[in-house]
């Protein structure tokens, strides 16, 4: 998994029927702290009803279908945590506001 930060909404009024039902994200890869890293952002499925903003935890590849939301749908990434908080080495890195 990959830690991510939400930037933004992906609205398609047509699509796959198996994507029905899907929001989709944009979210950026970020480090412990929350700071988007360089980089495209990609497009996922939100499994855990994320939002704009906020830091979360994403899988991608076949990792990406094993939710019972995405379960063998044709997703590429998935979001599949939001992330509360960050500790590294006894420090604390990020923290939900």
């Amino acid at each position: 998994m990959v830690l991510g930060l939400v930037i933004g909404t992906v609205v398609a009024t047509r699509k796959e029927p198996e994507l029905e039902s899907l929001k989709l994200l944009l979210v950026k890869p970020c480090d412990v702290f929350g700071q988007p890293l360089g980089g495209p952002p990609i497009v996922a499925a939100d499994a855990v009803g994320a939002g704009l903003g906020e830091v979360v935890l994403y899988a991608s590849g076949s990792s990406a279908r094993q939710t019972k939301v995405t379960h063998n749908r044709p997703v590429d990434a998935t979001i599949m945590a939001i992330v509360d908080l960050v500790e590294s080495e006894g420090q604390m890195c990020y923290r939900k506001p």
